[in-house]
C-alpha cells in the first residue's frame, strides 16, 4: 500500500478526533508524531516513550514531553486499502495513548485493543 505522508498524517489526526474529548483533556505533557520507519529496523506500528501518568510522582517535573510515535511504513506494509490503514492507525493511536495512561499490553489485549 502506498500513501502520501500528508494523507497518513490526516488519518492520524482523524484517529485523534475519534478519541473521547474527556480522555484527550487528560493527556499531559505528551506529543504525537509520525515517523516513516520504526527505530533499528523493528516492525513497530507505534511507540510510547515517557512516564505514564500512573508513574508520575511529586518529583515529576522539568522533563521533556512524552512521545507517541506512529510509524507510517510498517502500518502501510500490513494494509491493502485506505480503510485498513485508517483502522490500523486508529487502533495504534488508541494503543499508545493507553500506555500514557499506564495501561499495559496485557490489559489492552484483554480489552480487545492488542
Amino acid at each position: 500500500m502506498t500513501m502520501s505522508r500528508e494523507r497518513f498524517e490526516e488519518l492520524v489526526a482523524d484517529a485523534l478526533d475519534s478519541v473521547p474529548e474527556q480522555l484527550l483533556k487528560l493527556l499531559s505533557n505528551v506529543v504525537i508524531l509520525v515517523e516513516d520507519d520504526s527505530p533499528d529496523g523493528q516492525r513497530l506500528l507505534g511507540l510510547y516513550e515517557g512516564y505514564a501518568l500512573t508513574e508520575r510522582g511529586a518529583d515529576y517535573g522539568a522533563v521533556l514531553p512524552d512521545r507517541i510515535t506512529i510509524f507510517r511504513n510498517p502500518i502501510l506494509s500490513i494494509c491493502d486499502t485506505e480503510a485498513q490503514v485508517a483502522h490500523e492507525v486508529t487502533v495504534t493511536v488508541v494503543h499508545e495513548i493507553a500506555h500514557h495512561f499506564g495501561i499495559d499490553d496485557a490489559r489492552l489485549h484483554q480489552l480487545g485493543w492488542g
